[in-house]
């Protein structure tokens, strides 16, 4: 699908169509599994490990967790630690790092309470091969114009890190603008996807997950003014559920190609990852 077709406002609407003949031909309406069909998802960038202290879940055990991502075809996640994030980062990070699976790949965290820490914690980090660093603010109760955001960011860039980060985007992208820094915004929300997408414009390395990218057209305007390249597959696996932005992306107008980048390959290339495919 071209730039040119999302304009005229084709997002897909054949795909649609084909669906509602196999909707017709048996198949009900909620069937998520017959929708989704084939898709493998090779690298979900929003995965964790551990239980929310404050709320109802599931322990986030790591076999637990493969499990879940197995059950849904996806074949890796890039995982931190809620120890790290919410108790102990050294700790919480050592326990991330040591995780000996093909399908879970480490990735750290600091507290953006302690940027002095956060800082030294970074450099052991990118020490011990972590190719990412995941930022917590609203667990932490940190907001974005705090100095030690963009100290973690700076710092983070400067070691060659990624970064993945939660809180809302039009408040978070500030710390990472001008650094040159690769950033996933974990937690964009399809109301606020216009705001990802003006600051992505000017900012080559800012990524968005699509979990939160649930519109039915909100993947292909994305694609559409800043490239398929920008979206990355994430589910925070085991405390949401990974169906629904299963769901959107096999049922979008993207290309095949498009939607195998958003399903890991983008992730990949971000991550460093692509000479190890």
């Amino acid at each position: 699908m071209t730039l040119v077709d999302r304009k005229k406002g084709n997002y897909g609407q054949d795909r649609y169509r084909e669906l509602g003949e196999r909707i017709v031909a048996g198949m009900t309406a909620f069937d998520a599994e017959g929708l989704i069909g084939d898709l493998t998802v090779t690298l979900d960038v929003d995965v964790l490990v551990g239980a929310y202290p404050d709320r109802d879940g599931p322990p986030g055990t790591p076999a637990e967790v493969c499990e879940t991502l197995a059950r849904h075809r996806i074949t890796a996640g890039a995982v931190a630690g809620l120890r790290a994030a919410l108790f102990d980062v050294r700790s919480g990070n050592d326990e991330i790092l040591a995780l000996d699976r093909p399908d879970l790949l480490p990735v750290g965290a600091v507290d953006l309470r302690d940027p002095v820490g956060a800082g030294g914690e970074l450099e052991r980090l990118a020490g011990s091969g972590a190719r990412a660093v995941r930022l917590f603010p609203d667990e932490q109760g940190v907001e974005a114009d705090f100095p030690s955001v963009r100290h973690v960011a700076r710092r983070a860039t400067d070691l060659g890190l990624a970064i993945l980060t939660g809180g809302d985007v039009r408040r978070f992208w500030r710390p990472f603008a001008g650094l040159g820094a690769r950033v996933v915004f974990l937690d964009t929300h399809f109301y606020h996807l216009g705001d990802f997408l003006v600051t992505a414009a000017d900012e080559p390395g800012f990524h968005t997950s699509t979990r939160l990218l649930n519109s039915p057209d909100a993947l292909e305007t994305a694609a559409g003014h800043v490239g398929a390249e920008r979206l990355l597959y994430g589910s925070r696996t085991p405390h949401y559920e990974p169906v629904v932005p299963l769901l959107r992306l096999a049922t979008s107008g993207l290309t095949p190609g498009e939607v195998a980048g958003v399903a890991g390959g983008n992730a990949r290339r971000l991550l460093g990852l692509e000479a190890q495919s």
